[in-house]
């Protein structure tokens, strides 16, 4: 399956992987001359209106668009291969860093609290996630389903985001790796690091080993997928007895004076906390990018997502309550939470044996990473809203090389200069963002068929599904304005229970799944569109600035690059007349 022989292209198989051309990044009829592209730009709201319409069908985004790689991923991982990559893309800088920094800054002992509340909302996530992955194998994981469901568009700001979510992420764990590694060598966090006085504040310490560990990481992500599940297995199997010597040391060494006071930043606190240590399960996503290179994905897909993901919430749970329990929560470390507390209860020695399990953590997220956010980024150039020469799979590895090195070059200039608290909060609002876009479309998919579903069902699905969005932003705007307060909420959640109960009652379903589907919709996916929305709301102004930052100059490149490249690559096949074009858009999207 490494060769492009399965695509029946034979011209493709004398072609180079490593070439450079100007068609090789821009094949668009929009950008072959000057000419071309001013006319693209002058047909820009026609474009974005037919993008916006548009939809995409399962069967292009598992068949033709695998066509832009010109080489078949290899089929070699299992449901053991999948829950190993569970444990390894999320038990990293997430639980050893982040923990020991809101305990400190925003719950307190109830940090136990934030990890349950972040912990149900990634479950019901990964209840949707597991659905679309079954029923659409592909690499694109949530781009991909979204395509199929709400249209180019609301894809495009999504994988934006999921860019975002990988380039940041990437940065944040290995910022973390480099905290890690000082203290195994009986150092202070920021010993490692280069100062840059004349830097601002949170990104004057470059931190070079940040970047090194980046790059090893995703050349060993490029070798083999094959080879890095066995590396995964190891290291994660490694970092396992880690965490159980973590979890019963420190209860061991507990002393239950330290849970008071339990509360002392309030709820507000705990929901602060459990918005930004919602970074702590990211990763799970990378699961479902690997479904082309699943062998049996109706069967693996579940076990591999649903059953790494309900071990790993109860771990973070007990985890969270042990550091709360060794050691009072104003004294907690921000840095190094777990190798300085068991130093403060008279184990010297377990911090370097906690200092190199996070590191075998943070280094088998890093690697997990390289290999999901590389196939998002293959799947998204494959529709061509960026440049398709990072869809190109190699022939001989079966792996996205071009779309790794693109990752993984901008993770390490983002490592190099910025700091843990400026990265986690932005990539907390990115994922929660994408989370909730995938309920949305969990809800689409199942209550609506494109040229089944009557107008009227249509239009009673949008109007409870905005009813179900606004009751959820209000709920989230009212916590965040008067935490306190409770009449708010006798008005946000019985019109959230309203659209959801009117969407069971009024909206028929249209699709049934096929092998697995969530239970109890639409309530389940209602509720994590209502708790992404709560916890986007628990996050800082700073977190929403800069996602708002990073959304404007998505729109930027959309307009000027991303909607013509798509209009084009959707209608390469029709005539280049425009009347035959709004007609055949006029067919292909009745219903739509």
């Amino acid at each position: 399956m490494g060769s492009a022989k399965g695509f029946g292209n034979d011209d493709i198989q004398t072609r180079s992987y490593w070439r450079w051309s100007k068609q090789d990044f821009f094949p668009e009829q929009s950008f072959q001359n000057w000419n071309t592209y001013k006319s693209a730009l002058s047909q820009t709201c026609f474009r974005f209106k037919d993008r916006l319409i548009s939809r995409s069908e399962d069967a292009n985004e598992i068949g033709e668009l695998r066509k832009q790689s010109e080489n078949d991923m290899k089929r070699c991982l299992n449901w053991w291969d999948l829950t190993w990559f569970g444990f390894g893309s999320v038990i990293g800088a997430g639980i050893f860093v982040l923990t020991g920094q809101e305990a400190h800054n925003h719950a307190g002992p109830a940090i136990v609290l934030s990890y349950v509340a972040s912990g149900l909302s990634a479950m019901l996530s990964v209840f949707c996630y597991t659905e679309f992955a079954i029923e659409i194998p592909v690499a694109g994981g949530s781009f991909a389903y979204l395509r199929v469901e709400l249209g180019d568009f609301f894809a495009f700001i999504t994988a934006g985001n999921i860019l975002l979510e990988s380039i940041v992420g990437g940065a944040a764990v290995a910022r973390s790796w480099t905290s890690y590694f000082a203290t195994l060598l009986n150092r202070p966090p920021n010993s490692l690091r280069i100062q840059a006085p004349h830097l601002a504040n949170n990104f004057n310490l470059l931190d070079p080993i940040a970047v090194v560990v980046l790059m090893i990481s995703a050349t060993l992500a490029m070798t083999s997928t094959r080879k890095t599940s066995y590396f995964n297995w190891v290291a994660s199997a490694i970092n396992t007895v880690v965490i159980l010597f973590v979890i019963i040391a420190g209860f061991i060494h507990a002393n239950s004076s330290n849970l008071t006071p339990f509360f002392p930043y309030g709820a507000k606190g705990v929901f602060q906390a459990a918005a930004i240590v919602y970074f702590a399960y990211g990763g799970f996503d990378n699961i479902a990018t690997m479904a082309e290179e699943t062998k049996n994905p109706s069967r693996d897909i579940p076990l591999g997502l649903l059953g790494s993901m309900s071990i790993i919430t109860v771990i973070y749970c007990l985890m969270a309550l042990s550091l709360s329990m060794m050691q009072k929560y104003t004294e907690i470390d921000t840095n190094a939470a777990y190798s300085v507390a068991f130093q403060s209860v008279g184990m010297k020695w377990a911090k370097y044996f906690v200092a190199l399990g996070a590191l075998k953590g943070m280094t088998t997220v890093l690697l997990v990473g390289a290999l999901g956010q590389a196939r998002y980024t293959t799947h998204i150039a494959r529709a061509h809203m960026i440049p398709p020469w990072f869809a190109l799979v190699h022939p001989k590895t079966g792996t996205p090389i071009n779309a790794t090195l693109l990752i993984t070059i901008l993770s390490a200039c983002i490592a190099l200069f910025s700091g843990l608290d400026v990265l986690s909060g932005l990539l907390s609002i990115s994922t929660l963002f994408v989370f909730a876009m995938m309920a949305i479309a969990l809800l689409v998919r199942r209550y609506h068929a494109r040229g089944i579903t009557p107008q009227r069902n249509l239009i009673k699905l949008v109007a409870f599904l905005l009813i179900i969005i606004a009751s959820s932003m209000g709920t989230s705007a009212y916590w965040g304005l008067r935490p306190n307060g409770w009449f708010g909420y006798t008005i946000t959640v019985p019109f959230w229970f309203f659209g959801t109960m009117g969407i069971q009652l009024f909206v028929p379903q249209q699709r049934t799944p096929k092998v697995w589907g969530v239970p109890l919709v639409p309530w389940l996916p209602s509720l994590s569109i209502a708790t992404n929305l709560f916890l986007m709301g628990s996050l800082g102004v700073q977190a929403f600035v800069r996602f708002g930052i990073c959304t404007i100059i998505m729109l930027v490149y959309y307009v000027f690059i991303g909607v013509h490249a798509t209009y084009d690559m959707a209608h390469q096949m029709t005539s280049s007349d425009p009347t035959k074009v709004v007609e055949d858009n006029k067919e292909g999207n009745e219903g739509a």
